[in-house]
């Protein structure tokens, strides 16, 4: 069954390592069936509970993924191995617009909030023993979810949304429970899941975001949380309207015991209204981060939810890294109360990139995604094919891989980095790479 390898250990922790050395050598590749647990038992001379808690922390390391009857298998892609990994690198001479970073250009500068963030700290030292939460920040925040019609519940500070949401996710499910994730979604997300040792279930979605189709048949299926984004989703730009929150939330409300995690991961660089989910479920949590109007590197996201998930959230939070930075915390106060952001200017910027390619693209018979945000997603007819035709015209995509689960082939492109006059050029590549790959015969 495993061709030259063999299995070694007397103990669980010694069983999964020798598992584990296996798949990361590459003994075990992706797809291999291991024993059944009574048969491996047997072959190591071990009680059978020993196997089976072996194969427990795997599942729980997200190295191997069970299937009742079928047995237990090295799961496709070991979570070590990040999406991200899934890339091309560029050679010099050609444009990389895979990234999805913000434009510099559209960033505010830090140095006068992060100066009044210290001054603040000289006057008052942020110390052992104080709130985790800066109060100003927490009062600005709540009242903006309040503006935007996020049900009341406390406020957090974790280091990005993708903190928070495993936070949120570790707090409420147990390894091998059921993720739905919109497909496309963010590639870190995807592997975050399984890393848990959760299970992604992949959602369909369209301009208007999740199909309520395939959210039913997920629900249906026993899926214990829910994950979305609110607007300018990443890969697809998917944006939910007003018509579509309220046949999600019906839906949602004959599900309450689903976890949902709403992210707005629009944030100040859209000018769409959201329209949440959240208040239809017992546990929610609804994140906002400031990575993409106000640098990546700030590491600040706010989120609020129910009072038991909050409590959850912040209380393990609390037996790790404490808190979030103050200092930083502080820093975005100054940003948000200074107005350092324009966003309805940010959002005229992003857009008028994104709807220039897409109308682009469109006048060429190609087809392409951007209701909202950075990103625009093209589908293609071979994935491999489109990333190299267009790395030979000189542009650097991101492989839709990164971002795909059962959803068809397509390439990722973030106009931050696009002039009025890279829009032909790259939508001249987009349309000859998006084909069918040129046909090859070999003798």
């Amino acid at each position: 069954m495993l061709g030259e390898y063999r299995i070694t250990g007397r103990r669980a922790t010694e069983i999964a390592a020798s598992v584990e050395r296996a798949v990361g050598a590459g003994e075990l590749p992706p797809g291999q069936l291991l024993p059944p647990m009574r048969e491996l038992a047997a072959t190591l001379g071990v009680n059978p509970n020993t196997v089976a808690a072996a194969y427990r922390t795997l599942r729980e390391r997200g190295v191997i993924e069970t299937a009742g009857r079928r047995g237990s298998r090295v799961r496709p892609r070991p979570a070590s191995t990040p999406r991200g990994s899934i890339r091309v690198e560029p050679p010099p001479g050609v444009r990389d617009v895979s990234e999805g970073n913000p434009d510099p250009a559209l960033l505010p500068p830090l140095h006068d909030a992060l100066a009044a963030a210290a001054r603040r700290n000289a006057e008052r030292p942020g110390l052992y023993g104080q709130a985790p939460v800066d109060a100003e920040l927490a009062r600005l925040a709540r009242a903006a979810l309040d503006a935007d019609g996020v049900p009341a519940g406390p406020i957090a500070v974790t280091s990005g949304s993708l903190d928070a949401m495993e936070r949120t996710l570790a707090a409420h499910l147990r390894p091998g429970d059921a993720v739905a994730v919109e497909d496309p979604g963010w590639g870190a997300l995807l592997d975050l899941v399984p890393a848990l040792g959760l299970r992604p279930v992949p959602i369909g979605l369209d301009d208007d975001g999740p199909l309520p189709g395939d959210l039913e048949r997920v629900l249906r299926s026993g899926a214990r949380a829910l994950v979305v984004t609110c607007r300018a989703q990443n890969p697809t730009g998917a944006s939910i309207g007003a018509a579509r929150a309220e046949r999600l939330r019906a839906l949602l409300a004959a599900h309450p015991g689903v976890l949902l995690i709403e992210d707005d991961h629009g944030h100040r660089i859209v000018d769409l209204p959201t329209y949440p989910l959240a208040g239809r479920t017992d546990h929610w949590v609804f994140v906002r981060s400031t990575a993409k109007a106000y640098g990546p590197d700030l590491r600040v996201a706010v989120l609020t939810g129910d009072a038991v998930t909050v409590d959850r959230v912040t209380g393990r939070q609390a037996l790790g890294p404490g808190w979030v930075s103050r200092l930083l915390q502080r820093a975005v106060v100054e940003l948000w109360t200074s107005g350092a952001v324009d966003t309805a200017a940010v959002a005229r910027s992003y857009g008028e990139r994104r709807d220039a390619l897409v109308a682009a693209l469109a006048e060429r018979g190609v087809r392409a995604h951007g209701r909202s945000g950075m990103n625009v997603w093209v589908p293609v007819a071979d994935e491999t094919s489109a990333v190299a035709r267009l790395l030979r015209a000189g542009w650097v995509v991101a492989p839709g891989a990164r971002f795909r689960m059962a959803a068809p082939a397509g390439v990722r492109l973030t106009v931050s980095g696009l002039s009025p006059e890279d829009i032909g050029p790259v939508a001249d590549a987009l349309a000859s790479a998006a084909g069918p790959g040129p046909a090859r015969s070999y003798g």
